[in-house]
């Protein structure tokens, strides 16, 4: 049974242009990657679970502040090189970054050390345009930017350069 993980990707339109909000993960092994490693604010969740639920309280996590408010629309499933299962809900709004602490994680660093670290899940956070998300998201998760660009309320919107 594939790892199933949910998501919420939050646009907005700013001069016609949409833009989506991303986060880099943080530790050692993505420090020094950017282009290809962004990702939708997700996390996992055991069968049964409500993806709805489980996106927004991920984001949440990661974030450190709470998802604003509107109507969310749920994608299918895109499924990740490493076989992960990811659902996402796209909501149109906005948010100030300003203040934006994720949560942490623990691990052995530098491996085989013993010593335990402590990092962000997320250590950066930022709105993209659509065109330049193309480029920093993960790979598996790009399908998502040509599903959001086919909403109803974004057309005659452009992706934005990259």
């Amino acid at each position: 049974m594939p790892k199933l993980s949910a998501g919420l990707l939050l646009y907005r339109v700013t001069g016609g242009v949409v833009e989506v909000l991303l986060g880099h993960p943080g530790g050692p092994f993505w420090a020094r990657r950017d282009d290809g490693a962004w990702s939708v604010p997700k996390g996992e969740y055991a069968d049964g679970e409500d993806p709805w639920t489980v996106a927004r309280r991920e984001f949440g996590e990661e974030l450190g502040k709470e998802p604003p408010a509107g109507a969310p629309t749920r994608f299918d499933p895109v499924r990740q090189p490493g076989g992960k299962v990811v659902t996402v809900f796209a909501v149109r709004g906005d948010l100030d970054l300003d203040g934006c602490v994720s949560n942490t994680f623990t691990i052995e660093w530098p491996k085989g050390s013993g010593t335990l670290r402590e990092f962000p899940e997320i250590d950066r956070v930022a709105w993209f345009p659509v065109a330049a998300a193309r480029e920093k998201l993960l790979k598996g998760q790009r399908p998502l930017l040509d599903r959001l660009m086919l909403q109803p309320d974004l057309a005659g919107c452009a992706e934005g350069a990259a």
